[in-house]
């Protein structure tokens, strides 16, 4: 099937990106295109107009601000993976998203934008507290990760605005962090995915963040397993019953599909968060 028809736009910069997204009611963005093309050519979405923000140098890159990492929403997954700047898990959590070709055009930009529940980014994000800097026709605004993702394929960002940053905290000394998924073979999509970010000291996890996602409608923190991780000497059976208190934190229905069951997802997420905790603290 062949998209319906519409008017292109590239924009040089920002400003004029958000003049056109003023000019043309009901416009989309296009960078990578990796999630709006797909749809298009299925006629779920049929945006009258495309504005093209892919060649605006401002939005791609990754540079260290003070104690946090900044990365342009432009910046690709390949950029991710290979960069010595981001936290761990980023870089595996990259290295780990479909096929090179789509590492190498897809943006994390547009990736988190359409908000995907089997996407990694939105659950790597959430579990390292970042922040999504958005610009729009009313000014500019900072949204927390856990704010900005609200549902299925759907995020706090409002008409005629744009991602412009995303920035990660960077991680001290004693701080380690992983991901890890089960994912679909043919896709890469998380059918779970589990983001850990652990700080030890003197041999005690004396910090924990742990974010989980494909098996709900949106990327959600586990503040159970982040508890009954604090304070403890982190070994195999500490973080075992850690990862089954994240049955507590599933308030919100589980995903089930012809591929999957709810069942087998929630079964599943345990595994993962285990795995995630006992690579991020080095256990």
């Amino acid at each position: 099937m062949y998209p319906s028809k519409f008017d292109y736009y590239r924009a040089g910069s920002v400003s004029e990106a958000l003049s056109l997204m003023q000019q043309h009611e009901d416009a989309k963005l296009l960078a990578g295109g990796h999630s709006l093309v797909p749809v298009m050519n299925l006629r779920l979405a049929t945006p009258p107009v495309l504005i093209d923000i892919g060649r605006i140098g401002d939005l791609k890159g990754i540079s260290s601000v003070g104690g946090s990492v900044k990365i342009g929403p432009l910046t690709t997954h390949a950029m991710i993976e290979a960069s010595a700047d981001v936290p761990a898990l980023m870089s595996q959590a990259a290295s780990g998203i479909a096929d090179p070709q789509v590492r190498n055009r897809g943006t994390i930009g547009g990736n988190i934008a359409h908000a995907d529940p089997a996407s990694d980014w939105p659950t790597v994000l959430t579990a390292l507290g970042a922040t999504i800097n958005i610009a729009g026709s009313n000014g500019e605004r900072s949204v927390g990760a856990t704010d900005f993702f609200q549902g299925l394929f759907e995020t706090s960002l409002e008409e005629n605005e744009i991602i412009t940053s995303i920035s990660v905290p960077s991680h001290g000394e004693g701080t380690g962090s992983s991901y890890a998924k089960l994912f679909h073979p043919a896709s890469g999509y998380a059918i779970v995915g589990a983001a850990a970010v652990i700080t030890m000291s003197g041999g005690q996890c004396t910090g924990a963040s742990v974010a989980v996602g494909g098996l709900t409608e949106c990327a959600t923190k586990a503040p159970s397993v982040e508890a009954a991780l604090t304070g403890k000497a982190l070994n195999e059976a500490t973080i075992a019953a850690a990862a089954d208190a994240v049955a507590g934190d599933l308030t919100g229905d589980i995903l089930s599909d012809f591929q999957t069951s709810a069942a087998y997802r929630k079964a599943m997420v345990k595994v993962y968060v285990k795995r995630a905790v006992s690579a991020a603290a080095g256990i």
